[in-house]
């Protein structure tokens, strides 16, 4: 559950590479125990935004915040309390599951606080992400969904207070997505950490985010819960219902209202009535749409008019 503690704060954000803007004036922050998703098209500046909050890229101006200190200048006891959970990488097969994160976890003993004790116990993180049967396995016997299960374990390995994951269910199966989510969303119910998410699925952002920033052409564009944007973007919801055998269709930014107002007039002559509210999907591919355009949205309609399909 998010607090009041701010742990993103990105303020006036610019990248430049050689006489190319990457990145313009980028603002957002994210709050303790949030998860952010940052959508956008490919080339809209998503990597290299999640790299200089990683403290992996020095960016060109602005104010970056990450835990209360500059990534650019963050010493090894800030990075103890970053997790990094990067896209895929196959190195350590030969090693077994437990072994790797024993491992790995005595890097973080050091860096152990009154309130956090690092590192996270290898065989409590084992059964925190579903791999008890699989912790005597060599990693590169592992499933593609094991693997992931891995990945994040190592990310974890340190008890870190914000976590960036990096397309995480890029290459999984729906079972294995499946069950990436539930981990993620149990890991979010137990405790305080803070997720950033970078995805394309956007069923996916829609399932685990708190909040969406939208990045398109180096800027966010928009930032909200998907509901917000929604409203704010797509703006409008699909009402269909027939009446006396003929079907209709009617968008509309006030569905309530509308069925509130056919029952009024039509009563049980309405039939079939179905109500879809505008998805993620809606409103990203809408605001993408616009932004490449240029123009602002739509006008909208909420009067309760029949219109035949």
């Amino acid at each position: 559950m998010a607090t009041n503690q701010v742990v993103l704060d990105v303020g006036g954000l610019r990248m430049r590479y050689g006489t190319t803007d990457v990145l313009h004036d980028v603002n957002f922050q994210a709050k303790q125990g949030e998860v952010l998703c940052l959508l956008g098209p490919n080339g809209a500046g998503k990597t290299t935004t999640i790299e200089i909050m990683e403290g992996f890229r020095m960016r060109s101006a602005g104010r970056v915040e990450v835990l209360g200190t500059d990534p650019a200048r963050g010493d090894e006891h800030w990075r103890a309390r970053v997790g990094i959970v990067l896209q895929s990488w196959r190195d350590h097969g030969k090693w077994r599951v437990r072994e790797l994160l024993e491992h790995l976890g005595l890097y973080y003993a050091a860096y152990s606080t009154t309130s956090i004790e690092r590192p996270w116990n290898a065989e409590q993180l084992i059964a925190a992400v579903g791999l008890t049967e699989q912790a005597d396995k060599k990693v590169r016997m592992l499933s593609g969904g094991q693997r992931r299960r891995l990945d994040v374990a190592i990310g974890l390995v340190g008890r870190p207070e914000l976590v960036f994951l990096d397309e995480p269910t890029a290459g999984l199966d729906p079972v294995a997505r499946r069950g990436f989510h539930e981990l993620i969303e149990g890991l979010v119910d137990e405790g305080e950490t803070t997720i950033l998410l970078t995805t394309h699925d956007l069923s996916e952002a829609e399932k685990l985010a708190d909040r969406i920033l939208v990045l398109d052409g180096g800027r966010i564009v928009a930032d909200g819960t998907t509901a917000e944007l929604a409203r704010q973007i797509a703006g409008q919801d699909e009402v269909r219902w027939t009446r006396d055998g003929q079907t209709f269709r009617q968008s509309s930014s006030e569905s309530t209202r509308l069925v509130f107002e056919l029952f009024k007039q039509h009563g049980e002559a309405i039939e079939n009535l179905e109500v879809r509210r505008a998805s993620l999907e809606d409103t990203y591919l809408s605001l993408v749409r616009q932004a490449e355009s240029g123009t602002g949205q739509a006008g909208k309609t909420n009067k309760a008019e029949e219109v035949a399909r």
